[in-house]
């Protein structure tokens, strides 16, 4: 095999039937690393007080969480041929993913990790982008992304090779029927332009939090002036719940009062709860409510997908909770 050949991992599975939710992203483990200074001295070993090391990535949290809330959901993407990346798509399996349009390369760059520190109120983020890098516009199989409803890109900026697509593949699947979103997460370079000026005229929902949402905006109205380029713009805003703005309209909804034990993955798993309301077509507030109840399950646990993979405890987390709000799922 030469450079360029590459295989689909779980090429022979079953279809899902038309999917919700076609999702295009990063895929990588996240190693989170607990109890480590603020200043790290070096030349010394500093004795962490814990680990985890579990499925990582906005999109991939995104897609794991929200095919366990119900919803039919397909994964494309690229990974090495490694350990690291098998062992993700295992864990999208689990959730009921479709994974048969990863592909895995057979040379090139090992699959991404993500290495997270987390201090008292704030997070070290350090990404190895690996494979995520190399992902083109010829990995993704258009007429099966096409087959679904509703179509979502997470990290924008770390699709370095795809990147000149990214308007042209959201361009497609407006053509062919589909909405669209896009949650941008962070630009490791800082620069918050480029291809984003180019894709956002293309975006039905645009999802983000009220950093990134200042960076993309520039300008101090920074959601007045967004919302005026799309049509739904929906602010993860943290303890402080979420906003949607849409016509001219603001809603705000409270967050959930858990107790907190990580928030990797929150903003994710907010995008999971908002969605899978939103492609049933639910009420904008319903929406806001659910992508909350979602967050605030996840932060419960450590990493992005824990709280969700014990089945027992998700249940009774939404029994418990949503019955507390006045909207109905």
């Amino acid at each position: 095999m030469d450079s360029t050949e590459m295989v689909n991992i779980n090429s022979r599975e079953g279809a899902l039937g038309q999917p919700d939710v076609a999702i295009v992203g990063e895929l990588n483990p996240d190693l989170i690393v607990y109890g480590l200074p603020r200043e790290l001295p070096e030349e010394r070993e500093i004795l962490a007080s814990g680990f985890t090391l579990t499925l990582g990535s906005s999109s991939a949290i995104l897609a794991h969480n929200l095919a366990l809330l119900g919803s039919k959901v397909t994964f494309s993407s690229r990974i090495g041929c490694d350990v690291l990346g098998e062992m993700c798509c295992q864990r999208l399996r689990e959730a009921g993913v479709e994974v048969g349009r990863v592909v895995r390369a057979t040379s090139g760059s090992n699959t991404e990790i993500t290495l997270i520190l987390p201090l008292t109120t704030t997070r070290r983020i350090l990404t190895y982008p690996g494979a995520m890098f190399e992902m083109g516009i010829e990995d993704l199989d258009l007429d099966y992304l096409a087959t679904a409803k509703h179509f979502h890109l997470s990290s924008l900026f770390l699709h370095r090779k795809l990147s000149p697509h990214i308007p042209e593949l959201f361009r497609e699947m407006k053509r062919r029927g589909l909405t669209t979103s896009l949650d941008t997460n962070d630009d490791p370079e800082d620069k918050w332009d480029g291809v984003l000026e180019d894709v956002l005229p293309l975006v039905d929902l645009l999802l983000c939090t009220e950093e990134e949402l200042a960076k993309i905006a520039k300008v101090k109205a920074a959601a007045e002036h967004v919302s005026a380029n799309v049509p739904l713009l929906v602010v993860k805003r943290g303890a402080s719940g979420a906003s949607a703005y849409t016509g001219g309209r603001r809603i705000d909804v409270p967050s959930l009062r858990v107790d907190v034990t990580d928030s990797v993955g929150a903003g994710d798993t907010f995008d999971a709860g908002f969605l899978h309301q939103w492609v049933r077509n639910a009420p904008l507030e319903t929406c806001v409510a659910y992508g909350n109840l979602a967050g605030g399950l996840s932060v419960t646990r450590s990493g992005g997908i824990e709280a969700f993979s014990d089945s027992a405890y998700r249940q009774s987390f939404f029994e418990r909770h949503w019955q507390q709000n006045t909207l109905v799922p």
